[in-house]
């Protein structure tokens, strides 16, 4: 809506000499353009209705538009306000049954909300008429933007003809510039009914009418306005002759200067709306999708985002420009045609190589936007011949098309495909640069998302390779575990357990959670976990592995801080020792009786504090009684109480499961249920280790020990004790095997024991284990024997028939030890 001034002589012609009152005056005002549900509920909302009214377009789709601004006399049903004083329509109709068929102005004082000023309103609603629910277009203005009127005059919204003022085709033209864009047919039809139903125009005393037009701020407007009133005062001619001509000259050239500083801001306001609206996510194909989608339909009826295979993959940056190989991923699209009308066309989620000839290659090798204006059909078929198995004419042929680069440090990471339709103005060069200036801003928030993948990828990675495959059933003990990554920005974390084969037939369980998420959570998880298995082989008790883990923990850094839980398990005696770093309890649920309780530990301060001394606690446990480990994140919900979580997983732990698979589940479920809000959103963003342990124990008649003399005779006791206890257990299959490999360990300490005993040990499970332990701290190694060499061979010769073996250190010295297979009948825990 575009340029018009008062007549200096109020429309009746004026005395020569005598210059008009009123030659400054100009409906040119900031306008609000809003649209009015057949409710009475706002479903648009422009840039200029937020300065105007004081609320934001979140604040205001979807609620009356009455208690936004004062147009209930437009509203079908409504009264006026009380603060209204002027309404206005062009054409009275008593008809209210239906849908109005007039528009309707006012004028009327409002408070706003915000800060409790008060605003002068000027508005104009015209009803929209089908196909669709009825609608109101809402223009408003601030009155106190209008200048240059007499003290005793007054003015009000109006309406005329539009062919009633100069450049009338011109305005008619770009009347659309300043609705909202509903696409070209809805367009069209404002359009039109606008014009028959009366151009906005401001009325002065009710006798002279100004055509409203949008102020975009125009530099040279008041220039101009100066230089007509000097030429009519100069040439003392009434507004009519040579001076109407140069006038409506200088109207039209505002007209051309107005809508180009229109067309300028309106792509201002695009480009910073966009900019609001991308990188509200560091995760990748929403990032596209928000680009995407923002482009239509306000700059395009139709847009595609393609992605390089490798950036999607968060394989890294790509190496080199693309060419005629490189794999394109299409992310995302957007248009406004019948919904899914493209989908067999162009699929979302398709890989695709793009031919040579084609404006995307094109694009996509020189890393500069293509743009042409209008494809005909003779250039649509020959771009669609490139394309096998798809005919690509339907969607590109007669319409505009422009495609920019994503780029990153100069590298095209993925294009974007914009199409017009036939109807609505072609591609420009401030398209061009629009569209680039888009795919710009976009691609530095690509380039972030991809970075951050990349980075959660080797993250992850890394953390997947530390994260131990628990054995799930050991001497006397079955284990389950769980892990779950957190949902938050940097989900990947520091939580890690683990379940330890030790000697005694005893079993580690460990559970820990670094301070922090990302890679370097997770590579401090690695060490950490490391550290803990190599204390463990060296038989340390728990207070003094983590007393030497926090030294660790300190040399490493200063920000290096973790809680740990360490416990271990004896299936013979029927104990715990654990001790504990900073970490929450673990829950004990008893066989007897089913009930579960937090284990009242000692509490020492995270590994890494440094100073703190740690405390061994000890628990008789008896056979069926489950352990239960985790970290915080599975019973910390911000904003709860912790205690709430650890209720809550007491609770759950002590459900009946028909497996430890199951009772990791029901732990798992119960918890995410009670961290849900009212709302049923999740509450917990953090990362989870659960660890699981039922404590079968071994019954003593499963276990048979000996003491052995530091003697080469006692060789021979070892091989007939084990033979007889062995047919006794009903395994004489294994009796061969088991005598060969007790008789190679027992010679190994016998030979190097110094002061003591040798201690030989069997114990029937799911497979036979043999310990032999003597007061020698040296382990023994592995070693290559010749053939004339006359020792060396026996840590051989267990390690070809033995299942897995293995050597410890112990307070009193050294454990080898080896699982035998069992094939035949054996007891199970």
């Amino acid at each position: 809506m575009e340029q018009g001034t008062s007549r200096g002589d109020g429309g009746q012609g004026g005395a020569p000499g005598v210059p008009a009152q009123r030659t400054e005056m100009s409906g040119r005002i900031p306008l609000a353009v809003v649209v009015v549900d057949a409710d009475g509920l706002v479903t648009h909302w422009s840039s200029g209705a937020r300065k105007l009214f004081a609320r934001t377009r979140d604040q205001a789709i979807g609620a009356p538009a009455v208690d936004l601004m004062p147009v209930s006399g437009a509203l079908r049903g409504a009264d006026l306000p009380d603060e209204a004083y002027e309404t206005h329509r062009a054409e009275p109709d008593d008809t209210l049954d239906g849908p109005r068929t007039y528009p309707t102005a006012g004028r009327a004082r409002m408070t706003l909300a915000a800060g409790g000023a008060q605003i002068d309103v000027l508005w104009w609603a015209y009803p929209l008429a089908g196909p669709g629910p009825e609608r109101l277009l809402v223009l408003a203005a601030d009155a106190t933007a209008l200048t240059g009127a007499a003290p005793d005059e007054r003015y009000a919204p109006g309406f005329a003809l539009h062919t009633e003022f100069p450049g009338a085709e011109l305005l008619a033209d770009r009347l659309p510039d300043i609705l909202p864009n509903m696409g070209p047919a809805t367009g069209g039809r404002i359009v039109a009914q606008v014009l028959e139903l009366g151009y906005p125009v401001l009325e002065i005393s009710h006798h002279e009418r100004v055509p409203v037009t949008p102020d975009w701020g125009m530099p040279r407007y008041r220039e101009r306005q100066a230089r007509r009133a000097a030429r009519r005062r100069a040439a003392e001619l009434p507004p009519s002759g040579p001076a109407a001509l140069e006038d409506l000259e200088d109207d039209l050239a505002d007209l051309e200067e107005d809508l180009e500083h229109a067309a300028v801001r309106e792509r201002l306001e695009f480009l910073n709306e966009v900019s609001g609206r991308i990188g509200s996510s560091l995760d990748l194909a929403r990032t596209i999708r928000e680009v995407t989608s923002a482009a239509v339909p306000r700059f395009a009826d139709f847009a595609g985002t393609h992605l390089r295979a490798q950036v999607l993959a968060g394989e890294g940056f790509p190496d080199g420009p693309p060419d005629i190989t490189t794999v394109w991923h299409r992310v995302w699209v957007a248009h406004n045609d019948e919904p899914g009308r493209w989908d067999d066309t162009v699929p979302v989620g398709e890989s695709i190589a793009f031919p040579e000839h084609t404006p995307f290659f094109q694009c996509m090798v020189t890393g500069e936007p293509v743009l042409i204006p209008y494809i005909s059909d003779e250039l649509g078929d020959r771009i669609a011949g490139q394309f096998e198995k798809r005919d690509l004419r339907p969607l590109i042929n007669g319409r505009s098309i422009l495609i920019v680069p994503l780029k990153a440090r100069d590298v095209v990471l993925g294009f974007m495909v914009l199409l017009r339709r036939a109807g609505r103005e072609v591609f420009g060069d401030m398209d061009r640069t629009t569209g680039a200036e888009l795919a710009a801003r976009a691609g530095l928030v690509l380039d972030n998302a991809r970075m951050y993948t990349y980075q959660e990828n080797v993250a992850e990675t890394l953390q997947d390779s530390m994260l131990p495959q628990v054995t799930p059933r050991m001497a006397g003990c079955d284990t389950a575990t769980r892990y779950l990554p957190g949902t938050r920005l940097g989900r990947v974390g520091g939580d890690w357990f683990d379940a330890i084969k030790l000697s005694g037939s005893r079993t580690a369980l460990v559970v820990g959670d670094v301070m922090g998420h990302g890679l370097n959570a997770a590579a401090m998880m690695g060490q950490l976990r490391t550290a803990v298995q190599t204390m463990a082989a060296l038989d340390l008790p728990p207070a003094q592995l983590l007393r030497h883990l926090d030294d660790l923990a300190q040399r490493l850094g200063e920000h290096y801080l973790a809680t740990c839980l360490y416990a271990v398990y004896d299936p013979i005696r029927s104990e715990l020792l654990l001790a504990n770093a900073g970490h929450i309890p673990p829950v004990l649920v008893r066989a007897q009786d089913g009930r579960s309780a937090l284990l009242n530990l000692p509490t020492g301060a995270p590994i890494g504090v440094g100073g703190v001394p740690f405390e061994t606690a000890t628990v008789r446990v008896a056979p069926g009684d489950r352990l239960i480990l985790c970290t915080d994140g599975l019973v910390e919900v911000r904003g709860q109480d912790i205690g709430a979580g650890l209720a809550a997983l007491c609770e759950s732990a002590a459900h009946p499961a028909a497996s430890m698979d199951d009772a990791c589940d029901t732990v798992i479920r119960a918890l995410a249920a009670s961290s849900r809000d009212k709302d049923g959103r999740g509450g917990r963003k953090d990362d989870v280790a659960l660890l699981m342990a039922r404590l079968g124990g071994i019954p003593s008649d499963d276990v048979a020990q000996w003491r052995l003399a530091l003697e080469p005779a006692e060789v021979g006791r070892a091989r007939r004790l084990v033979r007889e206890q062995l047919l006794r257990w009903g395994l004489p299959h294994a009796v061969e095997t088991a005598e060969l490999l007790v008789s190679e360990a027992v010679t190994n300490a016998v030979r190097h024991a110094h002061t003591h005993h040798v201690v030989l040990r069997l114990v029937r499970t799911e497979a036979l284990l043999c310990e032999v332990a003597d007061d020698d701290h040296e382990l023994p190694a592995l070693l290559e024997a010749r053939p004339d060499d006359e020792f060396g061979r026996g840590l051989r010769v267990i390690s070809e028939l033995a299942r897995e073996w293995g050597t410890s250190r112990t307070r009193q010295g050294k454990t080898v030890w080896f699982e035998q297979a069992l094939t035949g009948p054996a007891r199970h825990t």
